[in-house]
């Protein structure tokens, strides 16, 4: 491994209290993942296209047809309350 993190360091200045065997189990993963970041840094990749993701992947929206909805009235007569053609719902933000 080329590079060391110091995590307590790190914890520090975010502002995170780390016991002495969190600081222990961090330093040893993060010291794993740069191992990794390291070994893929390593890899000739000039003829790999980039890609967002691992495998090739399509739009499975389906498409966009017009159909009957439900009647309005029919869905407002089960509201708990209603005003006029809406749904009436308690306020949830309150006045500055």
């Amino acid at each position: 491994m080329s590079q060391s993190i110091d995590v307590a360091y790190v914890s520090e200045l975010a502002r995170i209290a780390l016991t002495d065997d969190e600081t222990k189990l961090f330093q040893g993963q993060l010291e794993t993942i740069v191992d990794y970041v390291e070994k893929i840094n390593g890899l000739d990749l000039d003829n790999i296209k980039p890609t967002m993701h691992g495998q090739v992947s399509t739009n499975f929206f389906r498409d966009d047809v017009v159909s009957p909805s439900l009647d309005r009235e029919a869905v407002l007569d089960n509201a708990p309350a209603r005003t006029d053609s809406e749904f009436k719902l308690p306020k949830i933000v309150e006045d500055a």
